[in-house]
């Protein structure tokens, strides 16, 4: 867009600090088809939030937008090369155009955000340029939150119903176990039923009350080849504050590659959880049987035994369970009878054919050879942790 300075108004209660800020202290505001651009900072302590013309901002260093009071624009250029600061929430109701520079919001302070209103539309966000803490919307369609950190631009999408009471998004490209804005960890070593691990590189900050399929991205800094091999065992998982765990919010679209892609949870409310980020599930589906690949002989009775659902239709199967260099270390006929009990594999070499019959295994990936009787073998890779 081009650059105009067009002053549609004279400043009323207003005054400029040494050529450094444009203060409002009044009721002020840009009418239809009015342009104006800021080269300084902006003060708002009045009423600038009926404006219906084109604003933007333009510094070859920095700027800053502060004060006591929101100021809403119409159509808005950002072209900062240092990035435009927020201290106060800025609010966008048509149009908002990425040109220069980052959005930076105070990330401890979440009611401080770039607020696209009804539907307001941006273009031009990339590794360079998007909102580097919050973004809210409140509308009536689907969004993607341009949201990012450390000069990624990691967007999360929502659905239509939950942008209607407003919902918020931030991007933190930082380890939840120890995470720099909350007051409490994420510890990745707590998940429930049917997870096996989860990622300690990033996670997200969705809010809103309306149930939503949220959709999280990734790219090579996420090292999701250190989760899954095969992207059909990618979740989305969120913290539950009240259980104090991860739990698995599933898998409904997932596209891409190990490198790049995006994964799409199942229906949730936002607010149930403190944050998102991507977990796997540990689960292989196999024709009629579910495979559970995770082992965790902890006690907690929740994967403490290797789980094959529906070998009970295949009464006639035997389970090899080999460690990396091919050593049996566990055998059992008839599997099905026994995989929920103390007989069933639980991370303890057992059986005659096995070694060192009787002692905890070591943490790592084991390999598994399920046989019955009329059909080809399954063969995988399992994981025993504790």
């Amino acid at each position: 867009m081009q650059k105009y300075f067009l002053l549609l108004f004279l400043l009323i209660a207003s005054t400029l600090f040494s050529q450094q800020a444009f203060h409002n202290y009044g009721d002020i505001q840009i009418h239809d088809e009015g342009q104006i651009g800021f080269h300084l900072d902006l003060i708002n302590d009045g009423g600038f939030d009926q404006n219906v013309g084109f604003t933007g901002f333009y510094n070859q260093n920095s700027l800053t937008i502060s004060g006591t009071n929101r100021p809403i624009f119409y159509d808005m250029e950002i072209d900062v090369l240092n990035d435009l600061f927020l201290e106060v929430a800025v609010g966008v109701n048509n149009f908002q155009e990425f040109t220069n520079g980052r959005v930076f919001t105070p990330r401890d302070q979440i009611n401080v955000s770039l607020d696209y209103l009804n539907d307001a539309p941006y273009l031009g966000e990339n590794n360079d340029r998007y909102v580097d803490g919050y973004a809210t919307i409140t509308g009536e369609l689907d969004f993607s939150f341009p949201i990012g950190d450390d000069f990624r631009h990691r967007p999360a999408r929502i659905e239509s119903q939950a942008a209607n009471n407003t919902a918020r998004a931030a991007y933190f490209f930082e380890n939840p176990n120890f995470p720099n804005f909350f007051s409490d960890n994420f510890d990745t070593n707590s998940f429930g039923d049917l997870l096996f691990g989860i990622s300690i590189f990033e996670f997200w900050d969705v809010d809103g009350d309306q149930e939503t399929r949220v959709t999280l991205t990734w790219d090579t800094n996420s090292n999701i080849p250190t989760l899954v091999n095969d992207l059909s065992d990618l979740r989305v998982v969120g913290w539950d504050p009240n259980l104090e765990q991860w739990v698995n919010l599933g898998n409904t679209i997932v596209t891409g590659d190990l490198d790049t892609g995006e994964i799409t949870s199942e229906l949730i409310v936002p607010d149930n959880y403190v944050a998102l980020t991507f977990g796997t599930s540990g689960i292989i589906l196999d024709g009629d049987l579910e495979i559970f690949t995770a082992v965790s002989p902890n006690g907690d009775g929740f994967n403490d035994t290797f789980v094959i659902q529906g070998l009970t239709q295949f009464p006639d199967n035997e389970l090899f369970i080999y460690n990396r260099w091919g050593v049996l270390v566990y055998s059992r006929k008839a599997y099905h009878e026994v995989q929920q009990t103390s007989e069933a594999f639980n991370g303890i070499s057992q059986g005659r054919a096995t070694i060192a019959k009787g002692e905890e295994l070591p943490v790592g990936t084991y390999y598994y050879v399920l046989n019955i009787k009329g059909t080809k073998d399954r063969a995988g890779y399992l994981y025993v942790n504790r």
